[in-house]
């Protein structure tokens, strides 16, 4: 069956018993239909967030096979449920431009998803959508003040850095020219749009702690100079309470439940490659107020969400994880080893060792952090045993835990191995983790400690815009920020052709920007963009609805 008809043959259970399972009573719940429903922020207990055991997924680098770090982050929250824990799974919402792109939803799979899917995948509890209103208003006030003879700020228009954003991938609008059409349709001018999961009051909202604090970040938005160079930020131009307004729901988490009808938070949604790519604080404090264990993910490899979660999110918010899980798959090590696509089913021994230094070096990048990582091989049926054993020879070789999971296939049962050593390892004491770098490190040495130590890179390189964009950070006072590397996922390096454990190459930053609301300044190498495109056969091709509101296609 497919994970939409998995999905249908379960009978949800009315968020109230999930709700309950937590302690949480029924007044308290803000409901959204009969199986969702909004979590108000009184729910976080300070004192049992340092008491619970935090668990981060993460996978090594992806592959257009897939490697499923939410199908097991879900699926090892069940076994962890069946072995009489009391585990919650924290989760990222989905945002719309994969699900009608390439990648299809992300509420897991098979035996192992969160559910209502349908909901969850399209406009579930209407975030990002708050999101996108709230950005865009911070945009149109920006261009009204341009246009305005009382209250102008003199904004240099050339200078604005703020763009438009919608939940969709729209390669034709990341430049465009606004204003046209004469005098009262504002001054023209050169912009674009990101999409909403790459947008400032994403990141925002994500690492914002309570209202006033999302207030104060959406007012240190920084949009621009005036002509005579003075910084303009969004408190200037009166935005943060309307803007916080717009997120007054948004900013609560969302609970779900599981297959198996455990509780799930779902919150928030950057992306890893071009943002912090993690769930909110407010929805990982949460789950960590209350249960025992709290199991997390970050976006696509280690290099990319799982750094960023460590050096920007656990540095901010105080947090320090017990344990990672490193989500590997056979075909994926397979494909690193330069196994083509339509081959990774078939038996290749050869291939599978030419790609385990992908998953060393991921194995090293956690144990830089002075975590200790244990590997989930998630199992798919053309897996042969011969390569299992590989993998685990390989992990005994590096005295590293690991264990097989079956979550797709058999949900929580497929991995109660995974939640044994997971509960081995958190409950042994383990040390709190180290950052890669101090934020008040120079810009530059934060880049370079993370292209150099976790990437693997031999030096970086700048463009003349990067030194450029470098000096007007050292001006604004902002060198103390912590650094979010927009790189591709596809490699450890930011050429996504180098695939497995490339050596010897160059990191090159063409430009920083500035996101000082969020509290970070993102370095974008390569060729990386904020706005994706649509595949030659998108997966919107195969979704379709029926008279009786029956969704189908949906992946």
């Amino acid at each position: 069956m497919t994970d939409l008809e998995i999905a249908h043959k379960v009978q949800l259970r009315p968020i109230q018993e999930i709700a309950a399972k937590l302690g949480i009573d029924f007044d308290e719940l803000e409901f959204y239909g009969k199986s969702k429903a909004k979590l108000p922020l009184s729910l976080i207990d300070h004192s049992r967030v340092d008491q619970s055991n935090l668990i981060l997924v993460s996978a090594i680098s992806p592959t257009p096979a897939g490697e499923g770090k939410t199908t097991v982050s879900i699926g090892l929250t069940e076994g962890l449920n069946r072995l009489g824990k009391k585990a919650i799974v924290v989760l990222r919402e989905p945002s719309l431009g994969p699900v009608f792109g390439i990648k299809g939803g992300a509420t897991g799979g098979g035996y192992s998803q969160v559910l209502p899917m349908e909901d969850i995948n399209l406009h579930f509890t209407g975030d990002f959508s708050a999101i996108e209103k709230a950005h865009n208003l911070l945009a149109a006030l920006l261009d009204n003040n341009i246009q305005s003879k009382t209250s102008s700020l003199k904004l240099d228009s050339r200078t604005i850095s703020w763009k438009r954003v919608m939940d969709m991938n729209d390669r034709s609008l990341r430049n465009i020219i606004v204003g046209l059409g004469g005098p009262t349709s504002g001054f023209p001018r050169e912009t674009g749009f990101d999409i909403t999961a790459a947008s400032e009051i994403m990141a925002i909202l994500c690492l914002a702690e309570n209202f006033q604090d999302l207030k104060n970040r959406l007012g240190n938005i920084f949009v621009g100079f005036t002509y005579e160079g003075k910084p303009i930020y969004a408190r200037d131009l009166k935005a943060p309470g309307p803007m916080a307004a717009l997120l007054k729901d948004a900013i609560k988490p969302n609970l779900v439940q599981t297959i198996e009808g455990n509780p799930a938070i779902i919150h928030g949604g950057p992306f890893a490659n071009i943002a912090q790519g993690t769930n909110s604080v407010i929805a990982t404090r949460m789950g960590m107020s209350l249960g025992d264990y709290t199991i997390t993910e970050a976006g696509f490899g280690f290099d990319l969400g799982a750094e960023k979660f460590f050096d920007i999110k656990c540095q901010s918010a105080g947090l320090s994880p017990k344990a990672v899980v490193l989500t590997t798959t056979i075909r994926a090590l397979k494909y690193h080893g330069g196994a083509r696509l339509n081959e990774l089913k078939n038996t290749d021994l050869k291939a599978l060792k030419k790609g385990l230094p992908n998953l060393q070096k991921h194995l090293e990048n956690i144990q830089q952090f002075n975590v200790e990582p244990i590997i989930a091989i998630n199992q798919f049926l053309s897996d042969h045993e011969d390569e299992i054993d590989m993998i685990r020879e390989e992990a005994d070789k590096l005295g590293i835990k690991y264990a097989l999971a079956d979550v797709w296939g058999k949900g929580g049962e497929g991995a109660e191995t995974l939640a044994q050593r997971v509960i081995e390892v958190a409950e042994s004491d383990p040390p709190l983790f180290q950052p890669m770098y101090d934020w008040k490190d120079p810009v530059k040495t934060k880049i370079s400690k993370v292209a150099t130590k976790i990437y693997g890179a031999k030096h970086v390189d700048y463009l003349a815009r990067a030194k450029k964009d470098l000096r007007k950070i050292s001006n604004l006072g902002l060198d103390h920020l912590p650094v979010c590397i927009a790189k591709t996922q596809k490699s450890l390096s930011d050429n996504p052709r180098l695939l497995g454990r490339p050596k010897d190459f160059i990191i090159t930053v063409r430009e920083i920007e500035i996101a000082a609301g969020a509290g970070f300044l993102i370095p974008i190498t390569g060729d990386i963009m904020r706005m994706p495109g649509l595949p030659a056969s998108p997966a919107s091709e195969n979704i379709d609805i029926d008279n009786e509101g029956n969704i189908t296609g949906l992946i």
